[in-house]
C-alpha cells in the first residue's frame, strides 16, 4: 500500500478542481478590492479543504475500491456545479454553492466511514472531526441566506471551525487516523501544485489572446512564463522528492503530513493563484502602468508562495530556508518601490526575484547542504 500511486479516477476527479481553481482566479481578478480578495481566498480555502479531505480518505482506500470510484464520480458532479456557482458565491448563487459544497464534504465523511469499516482508518478520529465538519457546513448553508457581510462572517467562522477540527480539537486522536500511503499522498499534493501552476499559464494565455501581438506583449508573456517555471523549479527540482523521503521516515507521519501538506500547502497554492491574478491583469494592462491592486496580487502572491515553501521545509526538516525568506523580502520590495513603473518593468523585477531565489538555492546545493 505504501507505494500506491494516483489512480486514473483520481486524475479525472482533479479535472473538476482545475475548473474550480480557474473560477477562483476569475472571481478575484473581476474584483481587485480588499473585499474581492477576501471573497476569493475564502472560496479557495473551501475548495482546497474539500480536495485535501478527499486525498486523505482516498489514501485510506484500496486503489481498486468500487466505493472510492463511485463516490469520486458523484463528487465530480457536485464539485462541478459548485464551480459553476463559485463566481456568484457571494451573490445570487450563494445557496447553490453552499449546498453542493456541503454535499461534497459529507460524501468525504461517507468514504472515510467505508474505509474505517474495512479497518483502514480509525472511526474515533473520523467521528471527532466529523462534528466540526457538520457544524461548519451548517454555518455555510445558513450564511448563504444572509447579506454579504454576514455571509462572509459566517463562512469565515465555518472555515475556522472546519480547519480546527483535525488541527487542534482531535489532534491526539489524529495520530492514529490511518496508515499513510506515502508515495500516493505526496504525489497527490504535488499534482495540485501543478494544477495551480497550470492555471497561471492559462491566465497569461487568455489575457494575451485579447491583445494584438507585439514586442511588449511577447516580453510580458515570456516574463510571466519564466516566473511560473521558476516557481515550478523551486518546489519540484529538489524538495518535493526529498520531502516525500523525509515523511517516509518520520516518527509521527500523520501529524507531519497534516501540517506540511494539508495546512501549509494552502499558502503555497494561494500564493500561486494570487500571482496568477496579478499576471492576468498585468497582461491585460500591458501597455500601461500596473495598478496598485494588481501589483499587490503579483508581488503578494510570490511572497506568500515563498513563505509557504519556507514553512513547508521548516516543518519537515526543521531548517530555515534562507533563499525563500530572501524571496519574501524581494517580492515585498518590488511592491513597495514599484508604484508608477510600467507593467513590463514590474513583471521583470518580479521575475528577477524568482530567478534570484532559484540561484540562491542552486548555490546551497553546490555547497552540499541537502536539507533545503
Amino acid at each position: 500500500m505504501s507505494e500506491r500511486r494516483t489512480s486514473p479516477v483520481e486524475l479525472l476527479w482533479d479535472l473538476v478542481f482545475v475548473f474550480s481553481v480557474t473560477q477562483v482566479t476569475a472571481l478575484i481578478a473581476g474584483d481587485l478590492t480588499w473585499a474581492g480578495f477576501a471573497h476569493g481566498l475564502i472560496v479557495l480555502a473551501l475548495v482546497w479543504w474539500a480536495w485535501s479531505a478527499f486525498v486523505w480518505a482516498a489514501n485510506a482506500e484500496e486503489e481498486q475500491s468500487r466505493a472510492l470510484r463511485a463516490i469520486l464520480l458523484l463528487g465530480m458532479l457536485l464539485v462541478f456545479v459548485a464551480g459553476l456557482a463559485l463566481p456568484s458565491a457571494f451573490s445570487g448563487k450563494a445557496t447553490l454553492f453552499a449546498v453542493t459544497y456541503a454535499a461534497v464534504r459529507f460524501l468525504h465523511l461517507g468514504l472515510y466511514a467505508h474505509a474505517s469499516r474495512r479497518g483502514n482508518a480509525s472511526w474515533s478520529a473520523i467521528s471527532g472531526f466529523a462534528t466540526t465538519v457538520a457544524i461548519g457546513m451548517t454555518l455555510i448553508i445558513v450564511g448563504s441566506f444572509l447579506t454579504e457581510g454576514r455571509q462572509v462572517a459566517f463562512w469565515t467562522v465555518a472555515l475556522l471551525i472546519d480547519y480546527a477540527g483535525p488541527a487542534w480539537l482531535t489532534r491526539e486522536r489524529l495520530r492514529g487516523l490511518q496508515q499513510v500511503a506515502i508515495a500516493h499522498f505526496a504525489e497527490r499534493y504535488a499534482l495540485f501544485v501543478i494544477i495551480c501552476l497550470g492555471e497561471s499559464i492559462v491566465a497569461i494565455g487568455l489575457s494575451a489572446d485579447a491583445h494584438r501581438i507585439d514586442a511588449r506583449l511577447v516580453i510580458a508573456v515570456a516574463l510571466g512564463l519564466a516566473t511560473t517555471v521558476g516557481l515550478w523549479w523551486i518546489y519540484f527540482d529538489r524538495f518535493a522528492d526529498r520531502a516525500e523521503q523525509r515523511l517516509r521516515g518520520h516518527d509521527d507521519v500523520v501529524l507531519a503530513a497534516a501540517d506540511s501538506y494539508s495546512y501549509i500547502h494552502l499558502a503555497i497554492v494561494a500564493g500561486i493563484i494570487v500571482f496568477a491574478v496579478g499576471m492576468k491583469v498585468a497582461i491585460r494592462d500591458v501597455a500601461g502602468d500596473l495598478p496598485d491592486a494588481a501589483r499587490l496580487a503579483l508581488c503578494g502572491g510570490l511572497a506568500l508562495y515563498f513563505a509557504g515553501n519556507a514553512a513547508f521545509r521548516l516543518r519537515l526538516v526543521g531548517a530555515v530556508a534562507n533563499a525563500q525568506l530572501a524571496g519574501v523580502l524581494g517580492a515585498a520590495a518590488v511592491f513597495a518601490f514599484g508604484g508608477g513603473l510600467s507593467t513590463v518593468t514590474v513583471t521583470a523585477l518580479a521575475t528577477v526575484v524568482v530567478i534570484a531565489v532559484c540561484g540562491l538555492e542552486q548555490r546551497v546545493t553546490a555547497h552540499g547542504v541537502e536539507e533545503l
